[in-house]
């Protein structure tokens, strides 16, 4: 996997030094250490941790802030951004109907414009790479590298007469797969929609598909009471159950939501190496009546993660919210204040993340030989304030401190830094997609 990931280079092809220095540094490491100190990138890559004496091509100061992974964002609809507001208090099915009708009308530029908004959320609030479920992924992927986020893009497959793809859905993704295989930030990935418009036939097509080309599934699953329920009534079985025989369950992929599952299906989901991207303020904004078993996944040693979903559904793309909403939905639920603590909150976030992205050799925490994709909030930003290293873990997960995010590095380059978008015109993105929202939601 390693070489689907981009290097650090000057102009020139001369490689660069950056040295993080005196930041409070949250490894997310096997030992969860947080220390105070700097960390050196040589090559897009972390080679010192703690005091170095190396002369450097650039610095960064990191006094008064924290220096932490990069989040992972494991289900989102990045170029819904475009979206944000236009289905807002609606019921389910209501909500679906003005979604699907709004979405049939966006054109290749709204979706690429959107794209392009969404990074930029994203970037602005310490994630620096993300699972996407859309179509038109090869469009979304100008967006996002020339954004210099990391993504692994997911092409939406579905039975044909569900959907409104020019050609076969299989097709364009397996041309999507081939024609991003060498791609630095991006990492294509087979993504049948969901088992309410999968025939068992297109969902068997997707899984060998992804077994050639070294990828993973990504799909929805089990998010609504309605979805299961209705499965049951034409399949006999409960969807998780259906899918494990016909044996499509598969090592490495990456089911979003699994809210309405029971203990035996979790079960089924740890056995197979599914892990769930938990999506608790879509959720929740959804109204979908259930909380996901989080607890029973921990128990059962099934991978789970976190996602925003798309901004029809969350009106956010911000991880630090998820984190937060995660631990207090369950806490609150469970009437136990312990069922969900910062540090978990966070590893969900960042190393359980990137483990379910069979990515965890790559990124996730801060290590040696690992890739330098970080994030650095500013704890003297008064969201933040105090922050020391005992309390830095519970601050970045119950502070809200995304708009204390400072600096944001994919690969040891700069995306933001000093809290100025590196690269692209943040401003005239933003009137782009507001134009773009206003005629697509006039129509």
């Amino acid at each position: 996997m390693s070489d689907s990931f981009n290097t650090l280079s000057h102009p020139g092809g001369r490689y660069l030094k950056l040295g993080i220095l005196n930041g409070i540094v949250v490894t997310q490491n096997r030992n969860r250490d947080v220390f105070k100190g700097d960390l050196l990138v040589e090559d897009g890559v972390i080679t010192k941790l703690g005091e170095f004496t190396e002369r450097v091509d650039d610095s960064l100061d990191a006094e008064g802030c924290i220096v932490m992974p990069g989040l992972i964002n494991c289900h989102t609809h990045v170029s819904m951004a475009l979206m944000r507001g236009a289905a807002d208090d609606l019921r389910l099915e209501e909500f679906l109907e003005r979604t699907f009708a709004v979405d049939a009308r966006r054109t290749a530029e709204d979706i690429e414009i959107g794209a392009e908004l969404g990074c930029i959320e994203m970037a602005r609030s310490g994630t620096t790479c993300f699972l996407d479920l859309y179509y038109s992924e090869d469009v979304i992927a100008k967006a996002v590298e020339r954004l210099g986020l990391r993504a692994y893009l997911g092409w939406a497959i579905l039975d044909e007469q569900h959907t409104t793809q020019k050609g076969s859905p299989i097709r364009n993704c397996e041309r999507f797969i081939r024609e991003h295989s060498d791609s630095q930030l991006i990492k294509p990935v087979v993504a049948p929609q969901g088992v309410y418009v999968c025939s068992d036939d297109t969902l068997i097509a997707a899984k060998e598909l992804a077994s050639r080309e070294n990828t993973f599934c990504h799909y929805h699953l089990s998010e609504t009471r309605h979805e299961v329920y209705e499965y049951k009534r034409q399949k006999g079985l409960r969807p998780v159950e259906h899918l494990a025989k016909i044996g499509f369950l598969t090592k490495g992929d990456v089911a979003a939501h699994c809210v309405w599952l029971t203990v035996n299906e979790v079960r089924e989901l740890a056995r197979s190496g599914v892990s769930a991207a938990h999506c608790p303020t879509s959720n929740m904004k959804l109204a979908v009546g259930g909380v996901a078993p989080l607890p029973e996944m921990f128990e059962e040693g099934g991978g789970v993660c976190l996602g925003t979903d798309g901004c029809s559904s969350n009106n956010s793309l911000d991880m630090f919210l998820e984190m937060k909403f995660a631990a207090l939905q369950l806490k609150s639920s469970r009437w136990d204040a312990s069922a969900l603590p910062a540090q978990k909150a966070l590893d969900l976030a960042t190393i359980d993340a990137a483990r379910s992205l069979g990515a965890e050799k790559e990124i996730g925490s801060l290590e040696l030989g690992k890739r330098a994709d970080i994030a650095v909030v500013d704890c003297r930003h008064s969201a933040m304030a105090p922050t020391t290293s005992d309390n830095a873990v519970a601050n970045l997960v119950y502070a809200s401190p995304s708009k204390a995010v400072r600096d944001t590095i994919v690969g040891g380059e700069f995306v933001l830094r000093g809290r100025e978008i590196v690269g692209v015109d943040e401003e005239h993105i933003i009137d782009a997609a507001t134009a773009a929202a206003q005629k697509l939601l006039s129509e």
